[in-house]
């Protein structure tokens, strides 16, 4: 019998979770109907753009990603503390950036004179939006609706577009977390979408070694057509491994961002029984295909953050 979302989501058990959706009725989320010869390419740019922007705006990091032919997989860190910390004016400037608010919140952002009755229920409506922008249904639901929405009006069709809300996983250890990750990143390789991890398009993997300057462009057009209005916000970057610059042990992954991308070489070259393809056996290693020194190696890790600085702001 399946047991409610709130037994299954526990930031007190776990910040880590691996969440999936998929879609119904052979429909695709990306890539190329077979049968029509239609491409949906396009949708990648969808999910991408929208899981780096609520992730900006939500009190959520992501940890890796993945958008396949169909469904897509996330693994995200809860940071409920965040939330608490920010202020009432910023709980509502990143609401309002997905939606439009109460009439109530809308008079009070516009600097009208409210009552101490309707103040008193402004502060009541931020709590409540303060601790959805802590929520991972909350996430879910405003990274799927509207792709179901956009979907079915480029199809001309109604219904349901995702076979369900979402499904999710809880990452009790450092191991199953590394594993989920590995295996996200993978996703690609196992589907025989791509031959190497570096090459495998709107992957975690492929943004943290080749940081997509298309992203900003995407990010503004889809800002320019959409109803996402965030303002004077800077993407969040992916959460960083341990060799990131970063001194506060809960803020980075455990693990060097070198080891990991040795993990994700050996296992990739590991065949499936249960899945297309793996890594050539006879590419050589991720590091050497890299062609990274071990000066250019550490610049890059340290300087992670300010690669992703280099990006527009929100406007």
């Amino acid at each position: 019998m399946p047991r409610p979302r709130k037994q299954l989501v526990s930031v007190a058990d776990t910040p880590y979770y691996h969440v999936t959706s998929r879609c119904v009725r052979r429909a695709f989320l990306c890539g190329e109907d077979k049968l029509t010869g239609r491409s949906y390419e396009h949708r990648r740019d969808w999910i991408e753009t929208r899981i780096r922007i609520l992730s900006t705006l939500f009190a959520i990091d992501l940890c890796a990603y993945a958008i396949m032919s169909n469904h897509y997989h996330l693994v995200v860190k809860l940071l409920p503390n965040d939330a608490t910390q920010w202020t009432d004016d910023e709980v509502l400037e990143r609401w309002c950036s997905l939606h439009k608010g109460t009439i109530l919140v809308q008079r009070y952002r516009a600097g009208l004179d409210l009552g101490d009755a309707e103040t008193a229920t402004v502060r009541d409506t931020i709590a409540v939006y303060r601790k959805r922008l802590a929520d991972l249904s909350w996430f879910m639901k405003c990274l799927n609706e509207p792709v179901a929405r956009r979907a079915n009006g480029e199809d001309g069709c109604t219904g349901h577009f995702w076979e369900a809300r979402f499904s999710s996983q809880a990452l009790r250890t450092d191991t199953a977390l590394l594993t989920c990750m590995v295996y996200v990143d993978l996703n690609p390789i196992r589907a025989g979408m791509s031959k190497t991890p570096e090459l495998s398009d709107y992957t975690s993997i492929r943004e943290r070694l080749s940081p997509s300057e298309n992203l900003d462009a995407t990010i503004k057009e889809t800002l320019g057509c959409s109803e996402l209005k965030p303002s004077n916000q800077v993407i969040r970057p992916l959460l960083p491994f341990a060799n990131a610059g970063h001194s506060s042990v809960s803020a980075v992954l455990p693990m060097p961002f070198r080891d990991y991308l040795k993990l994700i070489d050996t296992s990739g070259r590991t065949m499936r029984r249960d899945k297309r393809a793996a890594i050539d056996p006879t590419v050589t290693p991720i590091l050497e295909r890299l062609q990274l020194s071990e000066d250019q190696w550490i610049s890059a890790t340290t300087n992670f953050e300010q690669m992703y600085r280099r990006r527009q702001r929100i406007v």
